[in-house]
């Protein structure tokens, strides 16, 4: 559903976790990783999985389970829905449309979808594709209540939101005059993709990055609301299953399935600049005025014993699965982690405080 808002071990962060405090580090600990996912498992998530590659060494580590009915063990092959890790395959895409001078970052959504930003207070001329990618262009996400009701009071996981309608919805009210996180940009980033090129966004991901990569095990459901192949189940805070769930309302907001391994691939593959020419590759990185988002990716940092890391990625949650994937600046270590639980419905009412659950994670995987 939602990146979260800041990436600082040991700092509040807006909105993915519960109120859960993990235990503290044992003294001595021999395998920090495995340790700081068991005790998340401890404090309530039913399964977690990591992957960390220091180098060129690659490692994994497991806890808890994959299905709470069967009691079926986490592997590392497993699915999961990767949320808002979508956005940085569709900024990858936009980037490398931008190098072949299909388009500008200064573009504005007016010319390539006119007549679809219409409102009170919205100047479609005025917002441009770099906005998008950034979110500062002031377009938030539907404000109605009511909005995910289909979901959360009618439980009808299956129900369909068609990109255009939840645009139509977002744009009900006016622009936030402190423009913030949003996915409903990225949506009209995935529009623009396919008036550009003319072809569906998934097949310009898929041609683009999946297929060059070799992501098997990565793809983009448009209205499917079960998960192909093995994969992780996903809870909310009652314990209910939510892996079946529609993935329509994200689209290329976060619509997509992974494995630990695949985001990794693609992580690397995109801070080492094999996917993006250069003057796009330093495009990448380039932060929002006082911000600490970038054109699809964001910047936090962690802090290690030896000062402070700073680290690039992406977060994701949605209902049932919270994930993260960070980089080191000089790439040299990678952890990509997915926790098996978000509440949908916390995360609406504003009950999803961020306490700093995942830091034992960051430390031990992003700090040695």
């Amino acid at each position: 559903m939602r990146g979260c808002r800041k990436v600082v071990a040991g700092v509040a962060m807006a909105g993915l976790l519960g109120t859960i405090a993990a235990p503290a580090a044992a003294a001595g600990e021999q395998d920090p990783l495995g340790g700081a996912l068991d005790r998340l498992v401890q404090a309530g998530f039913p399964g977690g999985l990591a992957y960390l590659r220091a180098g060129e060494r690659v490692r994994y580590a497991t806890a808890g389970v994959a299905e709470l009915r069967t009691g079926e063990p986490v592997r590392p092959g497993q699915r999961f829905r990767i949320a808002s890790n979508t956005k940085a395959f569709v900024a990858t895409v936009l980037l490398q449309l931008v190098g072949e001078g299909e388009l500008s970052l200064a573009d504005s959504v007016e010319r390539w979808l006119p007549g679809t930003v219409r409102g009170e207070g919205y100047d479609a001329s005025k917002i441009t594709v770099r906005q998008l990618l950034n979110h500062t262009s002031g377009i938030h996400d539907p404000r109605d209540p009511h909005f995910f009701d289909p979901y959360l009071k009618d439980e009808n996981w299956g129900y369909v939101y068609t990109p255009d309608e939840v645009i139509r919805q977002s744009l009900l009210d006016p622009p936030d005059d402190k423009p913030g996180y949003t996915n409903t940009g990225y949506l009209l980033l995935g529009k623009i993709i396919e008036r550009v090129t003319g072809n569906d966004v998934r097949d310009e991901i898929s041609a683009r990055i999946l297929r060059p990569l070799g992501l098997k095990d990565t793809y983009f459901p448009l209205t499917d609301p079960h998960i192909r192949g093995p994969h992780l189940h996903g809870y909310d805070f009652g314990l209910r299953d939510m892996s079946v769930f529609s993935p329509s309302y994200d689209w290329t907001a976060g619509a997509m399935v992974s494995t630990v391994d695949d985001l990794a691939a693609f992580h690397r593959a995109l801070f080492e600049g094999d996917l993006l020419e250069p003057e796009q590759q330093r495009l990448l990185k380039e932060l929002a005025p006082g911000g600490h988002y970038a054109l699809g990716v964001e910047r936090g940092s962690v802090d290690c014993p030896s000062g402070e890391r700073t680290i690039w990625g992406n977060t994701g949650g949605g209902p049932g699965y919270t994930s993260m994937s960070f980089t080191t600046e000089d790439g040299s270590r990678q952890l990509v982690f997915v926790l098996t639980q978000f509440d949908l419905a916390a995360d609406q009412a504003g009950r999803l405080p961020w306490q700093a659950v995942p830091t034992p994670l960051l430390e031990a995987g992003l700090c040695s």
